[in-house]
């Protein structure tokens, strides 16, 4: 038997992404708010050469509404 989240096509981080997003819409308004902001994330990336950082830069996308 295959599971439901394989057999709808997603991956395994894509199922627990939705999961996480339906259970925070779910919470009421002060726990909603605070478990929004956990899930929130910023990516950064910078090239290292010769033992100095270059440029920093933002890898995250702008957010989804």
């Amino acid at each position: 038997m295959v599971a439901a989240w394989k057999a709808a096509g997603l991956t395994y981080n894509k199922y627990l992404s939705i999961a996480a997003r339906v259970v925070r819409r779910s919470l009421k308004e002060q726990p909603r708010l605070a478990a929004e902001r956990r899930g929130d994330m910023q990516l950064k990336f910078a090239k290292w050469e010769g033992g100095k950082q270059g440029e920093v830069k933002s890898l995250a996308k702008e957010p989804a509404e």
